[in-house]
């Protein structure tokens, strides 16, 4: 018996010595002798040097880049701030559609805009045109406010001349009392 273990272990040896590979040795089967059970010693796995090629990573997909301004997740494709009936402060509501465009605009100098002022059929041409240049400014000083350059933000006012709805209702007036932003170069 001593004779086959040890044609088995010189067997592994030859083995291993024609391998470009490196094979771990099997771990012989306990030996018996006299009573007592011996198992062969564990081999010691020798720590494989670090190959940073060789090593298997998983590729990096290249990050697409959604513009902002037109990504219907992000805050800035929302370009409508609504009023009230005769008022041209901003409402808190859209606050945060203001600050969120006068951050794009702080961090990204090149871009301009253009605040579009509008306001329902309710009173004469002359009064309307007032009230949306004064909702344009409105939203202007606020996001100069949150430190958007002056020289990024150009206002002007429509008046009554683009209604989003055209119907004599509460619903449709609400709709056309609102200021658009408009980048530049869209």
């Amino acid at each position: 018996m001593n004779k086959q273990l040890i044609g088995t272990i010189v067997l592994a040896l030859f083995l291993a010595a024609c391998s470009s590979k490196s094979v771990k040795p099997e771990p012989a089967p306990p030996v018996e002798n006299k009573n007592v059970t011996q198992s062969a010693p564990k081999p010691v796995e020798k720590p494989q040097p670090k190959d940073d090629s060789a090593q298997t990573k998983p590729m990096e997909q290249p990050k697409m880049t959604v513009n902002p301004l037109t990504d219907p997740a992000n805050i800035l494709s929302k370009r409508s701030i609504f009023f009230d009936f005769d008022k041209d402060e901003v409402k808190p509501e859209f606050r945060p559609l203001v600050e969120a465009h006068a951050k794009y605009l702080t961090s990204h100098p090149n871009a301009k805009v253009v605040l579009q002022g509008n306001a329902d059929d309710r009173g004469t041409r002359e009064y309307n045109l007032a009230l949306g240049q004064r909702r344009a400014a409105s939203v202007k000083k606020a996001m100069n406010l949150l430190n958007a350059s002056d020289t990024q933000i150009e206002t002007v006012s429509f008046g009554e001349e683009k209604p989003r709805c055209s119907e004599q209702t509460e619903t449709c007036w609400s709709q056309n009392r609102r200021v658009d932003i408009v980048y530049e170069n869209e």
